[in-house]
């Protein structure tokens, strides 16, 4: 029983720690960089949109940090930049956020990404619900209008799998080993701990798009 209590207890540090270490095990990076809220990520990253500045966010359901940094990463995204986009990813970065993975995939392949997180970030950190099964995520995907049943097999699909995947690839690359992490256009990696604090963090994402705006020639 000990020894169980202590492997359970460590589990659950090691998570803690994983959500709140919000940065990675990157390459060095210069201290210029670092005294201004960020990691160089070395090499620099491919985006989804090379024609605009992307702006990552690595996260987990489950995490309180991502919880209480969703109001103003939303309220940024409400008034996002011209040739800005913002993309989230969920990687398993801990085998026990598995379903919560799956959970945010199915939803995105749904097209309901947005209600899903909402939903799930309140039941979990205002309702103090595990979410952990997968029955329990497909019947809230129920209450927001989807099939049951549909989000289900879409949960166990090849399709979310693959998402997976590609995430842990990404965060890999990165240098991500915890949540909430944002990288600005594949090139730029910050975290609350660098940052300092949720607000740092918005102001570095305004800082580094300009700088990548300008040497994209964009507006």
């Amino acid at each position: 029983m000990h020894f169980y209590r202590r492997g359970f207890l460590s589990a659950i540090a090691k998570t803690a720690l994983l959500c709140s270490l919000g940065t990675g095990l990157g390459g060095a990076s210069s201290l210029a960089a670092a005294a201004d809220g960020y990691e160089l990520i070395n090499p620099p990253q491919n985006t989804s949109t090379p024609d605009k500045v992307e702006v990552l966010e690595f996260f987990w359901l489950g995490c309180p940090h991502c919880y209480s940094f969703e109001p103003m990463i939303s309220a940024w995204e409400e008034n996002i930049p011209e040739n800005v986009v913002f993309v989230r990813e969920a990687p398993p970065l801990n085998p026990s956020w598995e379903q919560h993975s799956r959970g945010f995939y199915a939803a995105q392949l749904m097209g309901q990404e947005v209600p899903f997180v909402n939903a799930m970030f309140k039941a979990i950190h205002e309702d103090r619900q595990r979410m952990r099964k997968p029955a329990d995520m497909a019947a809230l995907a129920e209450e927001l209008g989807m099939d049951r049943e549909k989000f289900l097999k879409t949960m166990k699909s090849f399709a979310v799998q693959t998402k997976m995947n590609r995430a842990m690839q990404l965060a890999k690359s990165a240098g991500i080993s915890g949540v909430p992490a944002i990288v600005i256009n594949g090139k730029y990696r910050t975290g609350a701990s660098l940052a300092g604090g949720n607000q740092g963090i918005i102001s570095v994402i305004d800082s580094t798009i300009a700088m990548e705006k300008q040497s994209m020639g964009l507006q």
